[in-house]
């Protein structure tokens, strides 16, 4: 007999309720590849979401996690249609537009677009992160 599956709580998942579907990035870092161990494979992509709540939604990760449950990134497609990620990391920062919540989720190579750019100034001897400074 398979035992009922207990419904998902609030606690489990983080909604978008409003904007745009999040832009998911692939992740090159070799830690965050690391999340991707298991029997099938995944690409681990990040996000980069605003929140007036960053702390709170970081520490619902970490509660979840420390009990070994999911928790999911539920968001609207670019066709409307409904769609969650597995959250595999979070973090929160500050910037000038307020808290930004970085998630990195494990999705499907169907589920996002890469985008190329290949206007990257091949002098730029910088070490800071590309992905951070456009927050």
């Amino acid at each position: 007999m398979i035992p009922p599956m207990e419904p998902m709580d609030m606690d489990d998942k983080i909604t978008i309720i409003e904007g745009p579907p999040p832009a998911f990035e692939l992740v090159s870092d070799g830690w965050a590849l690391g999340l991707n161990e298991g029997p099938f494979l995944f690409d681990v992509a990040i996000t980069r979401l605003r929140t007036f709540n960053g702390p709170a939604l970081v520490e619902r990760c970490h509660r979840a996690w420390r009990h070994k449950k999911d928790v999911h990134l539920e968001y609207r497609q670019e066709d409307g249609l409904e769609a969650e990620a597995p959250i595999l990391a979070a973090r929160t920062l500050e910037s000038t537009d307020g808290q930004v919540l970085l998630l990195w989720v494990r999705l499907e190579a169907k589920e996002f677009e890469i985008e190329m750019d290949y206007d990257d100034d091949a002098g730029d001897d910088s070490d800071e992160d590309p992905g951070l400074s456009s927050l």
